[in-house]
């Protein structure tokens, strides 16, 4: 597509008030033209994440706003370039980077402030204009609705097991539920070598954990100790790395579950953020645990982690993809719950 295709005009959703997902509504906007060093992508798929339901229902703990044109995870088509861009052409294919400018080492807060769909303006819309250096290339296996589940949910996993402790070969982890960041995990980890345990409240889905990698399954639901579990499975020793989703309502458990020093990687909170963790301290303490809160990751993880994929052609497990118009419908399968791996909106019909 040359720069002459692009409309005027494109839609987008916003968030008028931030009290449900009701509130997503379809506006009509002009079209950016990129600056200098910027590039215009026509967004050809979004990807759900948690982050983005709780956004829309106004309980996200970080930066949001009414007004805010939500989501953060897209890929998509460039279409146009300004007149600095030299590594970037019409026509490839690409995802921008969670937080725009977390380019590499560690994250600061001026970089967190950058975070799309929450700091700033998102990608749920068809055509947005992105510096050239936030982005990454998408691999040519990959669909636009594949590869716009990586940004968050791939990047995040990647960053907490390959990140400053890398697992190796014969390493145990252990993956919570089947969302995203734990499906991806669960890729990661049997594409390094790993042994994978995964835990989920449904045999169904403990059967695709399976297909994927998973050597051992747990329902929690008939055996609620199960970190008593993971530890008879290890044989005591307990695991190297956690990927701990649940939050406060099940950090607790993760710690009984780590081996002495090991890695309990802190992604979110889908168990609520309530919970008594009183005894953490001294849980973190005694066992010389790693307790490390993940914030993604930065564009030079993003494309480090896409050489893996690459190498080993993983592909993202996506549930069910709902068209443009559909995404109200789309966060409510979210919100249930009732789904594998990741929930994605088409925007592009072409």
């Amino acid at each position: 597509m040359s720069k002459t295709d692009v409309p005027s005009k494109a839609r987008e959703y916003f968030l008028p008030q931030l009290d449900g997902i009701h509130n997503l509504t379809i506006r009509e906007v002009d079209v950016p033209q990129p600056g200098p060093t910027e590039v215009l992508v026509k967004v050809h798929a979004v990807s759900l994440n948690f982050r983005d339901l709780i956004i829309a229902q106004g309980t996200y703990p970080g930066p949001k706003h009414a007004g805010l044109v939500p989501c953060s995870d897209m890929a998509g088509e460039i279409v146009a370039r300004g007149a600095a861009v030299t590594e970037w052409a019409v026509g490839d294919r690409v995802a921008a980077n969670f937080t725009q400018a977390h380019l590499h080492g560690d994250i600061t807060r001026p970089m967190l402030d950058t975070a799309l769909g929450g700091s700033i303006d998102g990608v749920l819309t068809e055509y947005r204009a992105f510096p050239a250096d936030t982005l990454v290339r998408v691999p040519d296996y990959m669909t636009y609705e594949e590869a716009s589940t990586l940004p968050c949910a791939a990047v995040t996993a990647y960053n907490a097991l390959l990140g400053p402790a890398p697992l190796k070969g014969g390493d145990w982890v252990l993956v919570q539920g089947t969302g995203g960041v734990s499906v991806f995990a669960l890729q990661i980890a049997a594409a390094s070598g790993a042994n994978v345990i995964a835990t989920s409240s449904s045999d169904a889905k403990l059967a695709l954990a399976k297909k994927l990698g998973a050597q051992h399954l747990i329902n929690y639901k008939t055996t609620p100790d199960w970190e008593q579990e993971v530890l008879k499975i290890t044989g005591g020793r307990g695991v190297d790395h956690v990927i701990e989703v649940g939050g406060p309502g099940t950090l607790t458990k993760s710690l009984d579950a780590v081996r002495m020093a090991g890695w309990v990687h802190l992604i979110g909170f889908l168990a609520g953020a309530q919970g008594d963790a009183s005894d953490v301290p001294l849980k973190v303490l005694f066992k010389a645990a790693q307790l490390r809160g993940i914030l993604i990751g930065s564009r030079v993880q993003f494309e480090d982690m896409l050489h893996l994929f690459s190498a080993r052609e993983i592909h993202p497990v996506v549930d069910k993809v709902f068209d443009f118009e559909q995404a109200q419908e789309a966060y409510k399968l979210l919100e249930s719950q009732k789904f594998i791996g990741k929930v994605v909106i088409k925007v592009s019909k072409q």
